[in-house]
């Protein structure tokens, strides 16, 4: 049985004024009789979220804030937060109390018990629409096809961590992050913790289903060549089908079973265009995705720091304020 040092708690806002208050005090609760820390993120938002967290880290100085320039997205968000979190054992969690924070308890016992990455698993979703549930178990079933990686149906980011998998899993250089596929693919001992995810109390979601699809692509694309190898396929089965169609078309014209007209040649043409575009806009998704590992923006950019200081600070002061 091990007992953690530090517990960093790592929660992303965005916008979440109505809940910040409320996600505090039962993550405070939580904790009660642990040594820990409350990593909190503020994506750009708009809202009066940045001046509570300024107000919670004056009066509670376990609370360290991590303001953001501007909005760079959940998943940069909570890796700001991973690279700046002090503990041995890292939390990640959203603070819009879907997620209870009462479940971290049960998670720390089974990290006491040996595991090193612990997820939570949803066994019934709260508060969402019909359309979120089938889209989210539609891109479970097809991530766990064409990835190489075995992700937990019903997991989301919501998952504890010991410090040696963190550590491999910040060395990893993606700008385009999918971070619970990459807690599993860095491996060490892994187990899941069974919850029911409550309705949201407040606020609004902020995942729009255009930001729901580049999430999902995102997904797939960072774990899986399949896309590419679709495309392949589907040029060479068309290619058989027009080298098939050559000598039926012969036939066809010196039988005179057909007249020449142009809608025939219309139709084929926009056919074998659209496939066309499709598979160059597939391998343009990997192109771009190569271009900006290449250009390696800063993933985040930080505006304000409160109660925490910079990661790396000494040995990189520079590239610090730009992570």
């Amino acid at each position: 049985m091990r007992e953690p040092r530090l517990l960093s708690v790592v929660a992303p806002l965005h916008d979440e004024e109505a809940v910040l208050g409320a996600f505090h005090a039962r993550t405070s609760a939580a904790l009660t009789g642990l040594e820990y820390e409350l990593v909190l993120v503020d994506d750009g938002s708009s809202d009066r979220t940045g001046e509570l967290l300024r107000e919670l880290a004056a009066a509670d100085e376990r609370v360290k804030v991590i303001a953001l320039s501007r909005n760079f997205g959940h998943q940069p968000a909570i890796s700001a937060g991973l690279e700046h979190a002090r503990g041995d054992v890292v939390v990640m969690i959203d603070a819009d109390l879907q997620d209870p924070p009462e479940l971290i308890g049960e998670m720390l016992d089974a990290w006491r018990r040996g595991a090193d990455v612990v997820y939570a698993v949803r066994t019934s979703r709260e508060g969402e629409s019909r359309f979120k549930l089938t889209t989210a178990r539609w891109f479970y079933r097809l991530f766990a096809k064409l990835a190489r990686i075995d992700l937990a149906a019903d997991s989301g980011d919501f998952r504890l961590m010991d410090r040696a998998p963190l550590n491999a899993l910040l060395a990893m250089p993606e700008r385009n992050r999918f971070l619970r596929g990459m807690s599993v693919w860095v491996g060490f001992t892994q187990t899941a913790v069974p919850y029911k995810r409550e309705a949201r109390p407040g606020g609004s979601t902020k995942f729009t289903p255009g930001k729901m699809l580049r999430f999902a692509f995102d997904a797939i694309t960072s774990f899986s060549h399949a896309p590419l190898q679709a495309a392949t396929l589907l040029g060479f089965t068309f290619s058989l089908l027009a080298f098939l169609a050559i000598p039926l078309a012969i036939v066809a014209r010196y039988a005179e079973i057909y007249e020449r007209g142009v809608p025939t040649t219309l139709v084929i043409i926009l056919l074998l265009g659209g496939i066309q575009l499709i598979t160059v806009g597939i391998i343009g998704e990997y192109v771009g995705r190569i271009y900006d590992e290449v250009k390696q923006p800063p993933l985040y950019v930080v505006r304000e720091r409160v109660n925490v200081t910079a990661p790396e600070a000494e040995a990189e002061p520079e590239r610090a304020e730009q992570r």
